[in-house]
């Protein structure tokens, strides 16, 4: 056996050390209940993959639509319910990215502004809800995002007329720290 053999032999058995403790480590992580991100932080020059492991695929978020003007800004596009939190003085400026889940009825795509805030108060559908950003009313209808306290992100009863946008908790928080009084809501279709 030459010296080329052993040594060839010898990075091949520590490439596979690496790997099975690479491997292990990962999984030690899972049974642990590691934490495990949700929100994406999304560049703004494309989609990016999600940072959460699982078992199941992981949509990946959409970019930031072009159509979605300029200036710090909350951006929320009616067909795909996704948000995104954009800062253009950060580097990536898209701050976050995160899907939702809507009300029976969609604002109409346009500019709008954060026109109140509350942080605790109950839902059209009944349910206790925190850091509610209202934007925009229509026909009868309020416009806000909000995430219920239990966590949960149920699908609208489509009896009542709501324009409540729930998110999961982590992300509510995230856009109650983002979106003070007056800042810009950008809806795109």
């Amino acid at each position: 056996m030459g010296p080329g053999v052993v040594v060839t032999g010898l990075t091949l058995g520590a490439l596979a050390v690496v790997s099975l403790l690479a491997f292990q480590a990962n999984g030690a992580q899972d049974r642990a209940g590691g934490a495990r991100p949700t929100t994406t932080a999304a560049p703004s020059t494309g989609p990016v993959a999600s940072a959460t492991p699982s078992a199941s695929a992981t949509p990946t978020p959409p970019p930031l639509p072009t159509s979605s003007g300029s200036g710090t800004r909350v951006v929320y596009s009616v067909s795909s319910h996704y948000v995104w939190l954009v800062d253009p003085k950060k580097n990536p400026q898209v701050a976050a990215t995160f899907q939702v889940a809507p009300g029976t009825v969609e604002p109409t795509p346009g500019s709008y502004s954060v026109s109140s805030r509350t942080p605790v108060g109950t839902g059209t559908d009944g349910r206790q809800i925190e850091h509610v950003v209202r934007f925009a009313q229509q026909n009868g209808v309020v416009f806000g995002f909000s995430s219920a306290m239990d966590g949960t992100t149920p699908t609208a009863d489509p009896k009542t007329k709501t324009g409540g946008i729930r998110s999961s908790r982590a992300e509510g928080q995230l856009l109650w720290d983002f979106a003070p009084n007056g800042t810009k809501v950008v809806v795109v279709a």
